[in-house]
């Protein structure tokens, strides 16, 4: 989000900093002309010597450390071309395949350690001295909380937990040139696909942190049940990188490269998803709940205010991301789950080969 990003900067590095940033970020001067009019002035002198003109740069450069620039003005970096956007493309893709396979690997871990259990490999002596009851009341409640939770809830729970240590990492002073490089994404800037993830756990305000993993929570238990936690976990993952790609294109098109983060692009995903599998269900609103609507509906309303949002150039939220994310979710349930998950059987079937080589694959 550009707002939340302005405000980072003016939060913690102030002004003196802001030249500097944009230097070390990848961020460039935009054409002469977009020059504050002092500069244009000097600039367009004629005969003046090298040391002369090393002398108006350093000027220039203290003028903007002291405040004469108090916020990033997106619009005046040069114009990046689309054929950036290939080495997140490739990225987006590599990683939500290796995602795919991790959930697979995990899916026959799960199955495997039921199994054996089922048939008494695995029994209670063995579980007792890996995983021993728990000591202390304050423990054994914590441990009954979390085993009145959904699969979903569980699997959220530790979403909701990555979510909030990054939004701490946010408030650590000699973390913010990381955090801004690495946990914010921006097609301008010089890292552009580790971002496309950690952006997906970033959080500045306490406000969209909240309210992001609140709604995640509700529609946890529905997602889970849908794909299993296994299957969730890599989609989340996927629709939180394809939002960012979505973002990087808008960007490109419209010339605007204010950098991203949040959560919203990811959940976006797990709302098309779960809307399209069960467009009937009821939805309402937290603080009006007697306001009732469905699923169907109200997917809609949303991707139409996103893509408006898009065209207008509305720049509260990354709009684009939340389109995209939505866009992930409608098509992985109507065609991506019998693309992918589908025909996950040769990567389970390899690893079988790997994990137990002198058993028989399963049939």
């Amino acid at each position: 989000m550009s707002v939340m990003f302005r405000k980072v900067v003016r939060d913690f590095l102030g002004s003196k900093n802001r030249f500097q940033l944009k230097q070390q970020f990848g961020f460039r001067r935009g054409p002469k002309k977009d020059d504050p009019q002092p500069f244009k002035s000097q600039k367009a002198k004629e005969g003046e010597s090298p040391g002369e003109k090393h002398v108006e740069n350093v000027q220039e450069q203290k003028l903007q450390k002291s405040g004469l620039s108090p916020e990033f003005d997106y619009q005046t970096l040069q114009k990046v071309s689309y054929r950036r956007l290939f080495k997140p493309f490739c990225f987006a893709i590599g990683f939500s395949g290796v995602s795919f396979v991790g959930a697979s690997i995990w899916q026959y871990e799960n199955l495997r350690g039921l199994t054996r259990r089922l048939i008494g490999l695995d029994g209670d002596f063995f579980r007792d001295r890996i995983q021993p009851p728990k000591v202390g009341q304050w423990r054994r409640e914590l441990n009954k909380m979390w085993e009145n939770l959904t699969e979903g809830q569980k699997v959220v729970s530790v979403i909701i937990g990555l979510n909030g240590l990054v939004y701490l990492m946010w408030r650590i002073p000699n973390l913010q040139m990381t955090m801004l490089k690495y946990f914010t994404s921006n097609i301008a800037s010089t890292a552009i696909c580790l971002p496309m993830v950690l952006s997906t756990f970033s959080h500045y305000s306490l406000l969209h942190y909240a309210v992001n993993m609140y709604v995640l929570w509700s529609f946890s238990t529905s997602a889970v049940a849908i794909l299993g936690k296994e299957q969730f976990t890599a989609f989340y993952l996927t629709a939180g990188v394809v939002s960012n790609l979505a973002s990087y294109a808008a960007k490109i098109g419209l010339q605007r490269f204010g950098p991203s983060l949040g959560a919203s692009g990811a959940i976006m995903g797990v709302l098309g998803l779960v809307c399209t599998q069960v467009p009937d269900a009821q939805l309402a609103i937290v603080f009006f709940p007697f306001v009732t609507f469905t699923a169907g509906s109200a997917i809609k309303v949303i991707m139409g205010l996103d893509a408006a949002g898009v065209l207008l150039g509305w720049r509260v939220f990354d709009h684009a991301a939340h389109l995209g994310g939505a866009l992930c979710g409608i098509w992985y349930m109507l065609l991506g789950y019998k693309q992918i998950w589908q025909n996950r059987e040769p990567v389970m079937r390899a690893w079988h080969k790997i994990r137990d080589p002198h058993q028989p694959p399963p049939k």
